[in-house]
């Protein structure tokens, strides 16, 4: 029989919050239990910084762009095939709890809104309808369920009964988990964390809100707080597949749709191309990925739907975007983009392009970023040398010293834009000053 899959998601976790991202506070034991033992991808990123998009990305494998969802409040067209719908067609039950953020709508979805899964316990704005330790979501029949605890422990709760009803089904199932901690609590903007493990002293800051600030000092114990209680909440996943015998026919991905840069980068919290909007933590564990080793190439969310049917042994559709991973794990070489699309909304109408060393980034200042879905002509805002400035502090859009770089990088984004199915685009260039520094490169090498 084909294997079970469950996709923990978190919303707008930042890939540092991890152990195995480089945070020293021993928040993640559980995710970094994964990353060693089976799969990590180090260099993951979201190719859409805001909720609705970021979701529908990962659900259908193809572009905000492309399915029409640029930006949150739009609704998933009715059209749009999911992985719900593939492992459904492949003979798998399919269940949803949690949060949405694909219907239209604040409150309960849809069936025919609900991207084709069979089984449904969830609501489309979770931060509506609920708090943190107030849970409200919707049945199959769209009738209002209560659930006890810190939401996280509530959903968790509700995914565990679901595994352990279906340990001997004749058929595998496909369970998506959707929390929308550690995201902040709309209606208080706050970062509410249990009250029975946090807030947690925020020992470790990370350099970028070190040094821009922003509302880190504020928030970061809270969001802390709530990043240890996901991780307890994975480990009650895995315990509950290894008490039901189910470790070693269950792949399990932990992800999330967004970072969190703390209003460092703009007046919120994400929307922006800077890592601490866009990196994100992703493993896999089980059939096919323990032992995969880390994979270090640049890995996008619209990855994840190929790469769980291939996995599963299921056809990979043609008009999907991304790429399966299995050709990479163990350490294998594939061929695979060296770059990442980035696509941004609501605060900007902006495009970037995410290299091993470089970040390059073009805003369409003329056009209103909740309105419009793209332009084409944008202007140079960023470019960052991660090799050498990993926290993102010194743009060099300005640095005639790297001038060949933003060419390069421009044709390499307006290529990747067209890939994507966006019309033709030009990017206006910022005037270049000299900063005492040479030249940094004469071809594309270190691109």
């Amino acid at each position: 029989m084909k294997p079970n899959v469950i996709v923990f998601f978190t919303d707008q976790q930042r890939s540092d919050t991890t152990g195995a991202g480089g945070n020293p506070c021993g928040l993640t034991p559980n995710f970094d239990r994964v990353a060693f033992t089976g799969t990590y991808a180090s260099t993951a990123v979201t190719p859409q910084p805001v909720c609705g998009p970021a979701r529908a990305v990962l659900q259908t494998g193809k572009y905000a762009t492309c399915t029409g969802n640029y930006r949150n409040a739009i609704p998933l067209g009715r059209d749009q095939r999911t992985m719900a719908h593939y492992f459904h067609d492949a003979g798998y039950d399919t269940a949803y709890i949690g949060k949405w953020h694909l219907a239209s709508g604040r409150h309960e979805v849809q069936k025919e809104e609900r991207g084709g899964y069979d089984w449904w316990l969830g609501a489309n704005a979770l931060e509506a309808t609920s708090r943190p330790y107030d849970t409200l979501v919707y049945d199959n029949e769209n009738r209002p369920v209560k659930l006890p605890g810190h939401r996280i422990d509530a959903l968790t709760d509700a995914a565990v009964r679901y595994i352990d009803g279906h340990q001997n089904q004749d058929k595998p199932f496909f369970l998506f988990l959707s929390f929308l901690e550690p995201h902040f609590q709309n209606c208080f903007d706050d970062f509410s964390a249990p009250h029975s493990g946090a807030p947690i002293n925020p020992l470790y800051m990370p350099p970028d809100l070190g040094a821009l600030g922003g509302t880190s000092w504020q928030h970061l114990g809270g969001y802390y707080g709530m990043v240890k209680r996901l991780d307890e909440a994975f480990g009650r996943i895995r315990d509950a597949l290894e008490s039901l015998h189910m470790t070693e026919d269950t792949i399990l991905l932990f992800t999330s749709d967004h970072g969190c840069h703390f209003k460092t980068r703009n007046a919120e919290y994400k929307r922006s191309c800077h890592e601490s909007s866009v990196r994100i933590p992703m493993a896999f564990y089980g059939p096919g990925f323990t032992g995969g080793g880390n994979v270090a190439e640049i890995v996008s969310l619209i990855d994840v739907a190929p790469t769980l049917l291939d996995a599963c042994g299921i056809p990979v559709p043609e008009d999907m975007q991304g790429h399966s991973l299995m050709p990479l794990l163990g350490g294998k070489k594939a061929p695979w983009p060296k770059e990442a699309l980035i696509q941004i909304s609501e605060a900007e109408v902006g495009r970037a392009i995410r290299t091993k060393r470089w970040k390059y980034s073009v805003q369409a200042t003329d056009r209103d970023p909740v309105l419009d879905q793209g332009s084409g002509v944008y202007t140079e805002m960023y470019l960052y040398d991660l090799e050498h400035d990993p926290y993102e502090l010194h743009n060099l859009i300005h640095s005639r010293a790297h001038q060949g770089v933003c060419l390069a990088l421009g044709e390499k984004l307006v290529k990747l834009m067209k890939e994507a199915g966006e019309g033709e685009a030009v990017i206006l260039p910022q005037e270049k000053e000299k900063i005492g520094q040479l030249a940094v490169f004469d071809g594309e090498e270190l691109l």
